[in-house]
């Protein structure tokens, strides 16, 4: 009887006109046996327990035979296409007898023996469109020789087949709990939360598996195969043999055998035959990320972007083996912004407003009544502080604010005003906003351009120090408040204390050292000067003048530090 393996190797050699002897283990007469490839590259034998992986070109079809040697065979083939839908059919023919001549004895040519094979059509077992991971399988199957063909109709894709005759004991791909289900289980603007039940892989059969993680916003993935040809072109796969070039099908490292001889390519020809053409198609990046988290069965995604669909995907991956199994995929849209509550601003009306650091604050004004102008007063108490004005959607305005700033605005009838305040990113910001189309009125205390306090040196004594500051055309009063400091009190502590918003009522009553009322027409006139009693030699004091307008609102000049002599 002839054997069925190598009845095998006989039908997969290449057609030709003259008989060749089977191949050997003669290298140099194994070369020269296969020069003709052309058969080789569409017909391959599957190893029994053993996941290949190869590639398909678009509407070229692809042969794989194995054989089944005894009849009432466990059999389970699995084929998971990566990247495009598979179309896939499995058929079985029987080999042919081991005699016809039952007179003589002798059997038929193994040639004559191929052929008919060939010639037979087979019986077809079962068949499959789609990119789903699918298997067949049967408790008992006949002896004979299975053939597998794929076809990929769509792109040039590559594609991973597994096929055993002992799938109970094999057991390749790791099992899913009764439930695949992947559930969330918390949902935030930024974050989701999942979590799935183990799989029994890891607790019953005691084999190390790991989870995977893919997050991708356009569709869930059937195997983690399709995930790594979305993530990069440049996959071990993907390197898609250019058509026309010498291509060895014992090339195995390109297609997911390891190699014999590592480092050396065994070369088929007697001259150098070109380098596998690993022609890489461009692809567009894809946002799809992949985290393994180990044997965690949940996890919480985080740096998603709000009111945003996401879809999940979960595979347990056996370590050993390097062979996975997809969960049912999930998707879920993240939550949106908080909705910014925006503040009414009333005409003539100083509104208070706190800003988180990198925050925003939105407000609204909408005069009631006719308008030529609007006038904004933007007094910044901390750091300083962005603000965007838009009318009717227009941007009208985008500026830096620090201290106290007035805009006027041309106006337009029935118009509405949004007023977006946007945080500094060192800390928060904490201002006053005033707008009014009747700026003669407003509570605002008028200022100079230069809001400094001047200390005169020579003027120093051990007991007193004589300042000035700059006032305006308006009669408006004048606060000056003094405080003790450190000798090493510096720029940076005044900064951090101060809060230009704070008036004089936050102050301590000894800190109080007079209030006065003064103008001038003449701008250039417009300069008090004051000379603070009572101090101690050789101490640092932080001055402070106040100026209020007629609302009752104030506003801080740039505060001093200065320091008596400590001899006279």
């Amino acid at each position: 009887m002839v054997p069925l393996h190598w009845c095998l190797l006989w039908l997969l050699l290449p057609l030709s006109s003259r008989t060749q002897k089977l191949p050997t283990r003669d290298e140099e007469l194994f070369q020269m046996q296969i020069r003709d490839k052309a058969f080789f590259h569409d017909s391959s034998v599957i190893p029994d327990g053993a996941e290949i992986s190869s590639y398909l070109f678009r509407d070229t079809p692809k042969r794989y035979f194995f054989v089944v040697e005894e009849d009432n065979t466990p059999l389970s083939v699995t084929v998971t296409p990566c990247d495009a839908p598979l179309e896939w059919k499995l058929s079985l023919q029987e080999l042919p007898e081991e005699a016809s001549g039952e007179g003589s004895g002798d059997p038929e040519p193994l040639e004559q023996q191929r052929q008919q094979i060939i010639n037979e059509e087979g019986t077809e077992l079962f068949s499959y469109k789609g990119n789903d991971v699918e298997y067949f399988i049967s408790s008992s199957s006949p002896s004979g020789l299975y053939q597998l063909e794929l076809l990929s109709t769509e792109k040039d894709t590559h594609f991973k087949v597994y096929a055993t005759t002992t799938p109970e004991s094999d057991q390749p791909y790791p099992e899913l709990p009764y439930d695949p289900r992947v559930d969330v289980t918390s949902l935030g603007r930024t974050t989701v939360t999942l979590a799935w039940k183990p799989s029994p892989t890891a607790s019953l059969l005691k084999q190390p598996i790991q989870y995977c993680v893919v997050i991708n916003r356009e569709h869930n993935f059937k195997s983690l195969c399709a995930v790594d040809a979305k993530v990069s072109a440049d996959d071990a796969f993907m390197m898609a043999p250019k058509p026309g070039l010498d291509f060895s099908p014992f090339d195995f490292a390109h297609f997911g055998f390891p190699s014999d001889n590592p480092g050396k390519e065994r070369s088929f020809l007697a001259k150098p035959s070109p380098k596998l053409g690993r022609h890489v198609y461009a692809r567009p990046k894809v946002d799809i990320q992949k985290i393994c988290i180990g044997n965690k069965n949940i996890f919480t995604v985080s740096d998603l972007k709000p009111d945003t669909q996401y879809y999940f995907d979960v595979f347990v991956a056996n370590s050993n083996s390097n062979t996975s199994t997809a969960y049912v995929g999930t998707f879920a849209r993240t939550k949106e912004e908080a909705q910014q509550k925006t503040v009414e601003l009333k005409d003539g009306k100083v509104t208070d407003v706190f800003v988180k650091r990198k925050g925003a604050k939105f407000l609204r004004f909408a005069p009631v009544s006719s308008h030529q102008k609007v006038t904004f007063f933007i007094h910044s108490c901390l750091d300083a502080i962005q603000i965007q004005v838009r009318r009717d959607g227009k941007l009208l305005l985008s500026q830096n604010v620090e201290g106290i700033r007035q805009f006027q605005l041309r106006g337009k009838p029935k118009a509405k005003y949004l007023i977006r305040l946007k945080g500094h990113k060192k800390g928060a910001s904490m201002l006053k906003i005033l707008a009014t189309t009747r700026p003669s009125k407003q509570p605002f205390p008028s200022l100079p351009e230069d809001t400094r306090i001047k200390a005169f040196d020579k003027l120093r004594t051990c007991s007193s120090a004589t300042v000035a500051w700059l006032g305006t055309q308006e009669r408006n009063k004048f606060c000056i408040y003094k405080k003790e400091v450190d000798d090493n009190y510096n720029e940076d502590q005044k900064k951090r204390e101060q809060n230009q918003c704070l008036g004089p009522d936050t102050r301590k009553k000894s800190e109080k050292v007079l209030c006065k009322y003064f103008h001038s027409q003449n701008l250039q006139r417009a300069v008090t000067t004051e000379t603070i009693k009572g101090l101690l030699p050789g101490k640092s004091y932080l001055l402070d003048v106040y100026v209020i307008g007629h609302g009752g609102h104030s506003v801080r000049y740039q505060s001093k530090v200065v320091k008596t002599r400590k001899f006279c």
